[in-house]
């Protein structure tokens, strides 16, 4: 069988799941990966990878928000295995995609294409100019192939936001349908084998802010606030404040124009402000009750 591949049930496929909820920007992957492949070789996998320069797994931080309210997701990127891969189509026998969803670069009929690093919508193939080969994370397939249960990059998470998952097509939709699951460049339609839970965190907005009220001779903040978010009169968001007087409307599509925040407390009155839901997450600041 090419490549060492092993039989497995014809309708078993490999994927991923990452949960960027659950992703510390450890770096576990990162490293992994490079002690893994850096100075390697696996016959009929992949060639030694450089010990300097861009890695086949990295981490990607995405940062929304301003002042005091401000969240940072990490989105750990590596090859993402597509059953419609461009690389596959460019290779012309060089990049082969294995009945269990791997694709592989062969480690010589590859050698000298350095034109698919360019394949890759995702920038998921590097180059490794002492060896004149492109390379990608290869999901540890030799690995696998010699019975390990996960891959290395997922055996070493320590939040476990890195999830194997060993089943069928239909199986694996029903949990990309149940949890919400999405995968990057959706729009591009080459059915990538990595997944990921949370993704809101990174392509959609929040507004927040911090609710206040004059409290005797002091302004506090003022918790279980019931705040809404309305656009042309039409309440599309609600929340309450918590206990540092904070709320914060997320997973807002960017760019949802002029919105409306109306605050109301049973003690402490109403406030009103306007809020542009843009191309980032705003932090509108103090937002104060009053019973006038």
């Amino acid at each position: 069988m090419p490549f060492n591949e092993r039989p497995r049930d014809m309708g078993t496929k490999l994927n991923l799941v990452i949960d960027v909820a659950l992703c510390e920007n450890c770096n576990n992957c990162v490293l992994a990966a490079k002690d893994e492949l850096v100075g390697n070789t696996f016959d009929g996998y992949s060639a030694p990878h450089a010990p300097v320069g861009e890695g086949v797994v990295r981490i990607e931080r995405h940062v929304r928000g301003e002042g005091h309210m401000v969240d940072v997701t990490y989105v750990p990127r590596m090859c993402f295995h597509c059953d419609n891969a461009p690389c596959v189509a460019a290779g012309q026998g060089a990049v082969r995609k294995r009945q269990d969803g791997v694709v592989l670069f062969d480690p010589v009929l590859a050698r000298g294409r350095r034109d698919l690093v360019a394949a890759c919508p995702y920038g998921a193939v590097v180059w490794n100019e002492e060896q004149q080969l492109p390379q990608t994370w290869f999901f540890d397939a030799h690995l696998l192939d010699a019975g390990w249960e996960v891959p290395r990059s997922a055996g070493v998470c320590p939040t476990g936001a890195i999830q194997l998952r060993r089943t069928d097509d239909d199986a694996m939709q029903r949990e990309v349908a149940s949890r919400g699951l999405r995968t990057l460049l959706p729009e591009l339609a080459l059915k990538p084998r990595v997944f990921y839970a949370n993704l809101d965190r990174v392509d959609r907005v929040f507004v927040g802010g911090t609710i206040t009220a004059r409290i005797g001779p002091h302004v506090e903040v003022v918790p279980a606030t019931q705040v809404e978010l309305v656009r042309a009169d039409e309440v599309v968001a609600t929340c309450v404040s918590d206990a540092f007087g904070d709320f914060k409307f997320d997973g807002l599509l960017p760019h949802g124009g002029e919105h409306q925040i109306r605050a109301r407390h049973s003690e402490h009155g109403e406030a009103v402000c306007a809020a542009a839901v843009g191309a980032a997450s705003v932090f509108v600041g103090e937002l104060r009750l009053s019973d006038s």
